[in-house]
């Protein structure tokens, strides 16, 4: 199969680990996340990678140099490359989202069950993708 085809809502409420890539090509990648409540994935700046996120469920709020908005349910978030940016969870139930990185960042079937296992992580993408 080329391409990735799936119940995305089902798949990310349902995910429980930090990081999971479910899918790259050669310049999109796609990954679930899941942030306990207070948790977050962590300052950073994408130089050249331009970022979408969506909230499936739970709330939050996100900081894009600088600027804090709240997020919830539904919304997305587009982070542009060169952007400082975070991710919080505010809430009190897991925060479950995905992401589309263009172009990936991670290696192709990168799982991180907590985000402390993703900042001890040495993998990056290195061109091998899913097909």
């Amino acid at each position: 199969m080329k391409g990735f085809i799936g119940d995305i809502e089902d798949r990310t409420e349902h995910n429980r680990d930090f990081r999971r890539v479910l899918y790259t090509g050669p310049h999109l990648q796609l990954v679930l996340m899941s942030l306990e409540p207070g948790e977050e994935i962590g300052e950073e700046v994408h130089e050249t990678t331009d970022q979408f996120f969506r909230v499936e469920k739970g709330r939050g709020e996100t900081i894009i140099d600088g600027r804090v908005t709240p997020i919830k349910s539904d919304m997305a978030l587009l982070i542009p490359a060169g952007a400082r940016h975070n991710i919080r969870n505010t809430g009190q139930k897991p925060l479950k989202v995905y992401t589309l990185y263009a172009p990936p960042q991670h290696e192709d079937g990168t799982v991180h069950r907590t985000r402390a296992a993703a900042e001890a992580a040495t993998e990056h993408f290195a061109g091998k993708t899913t097909e």
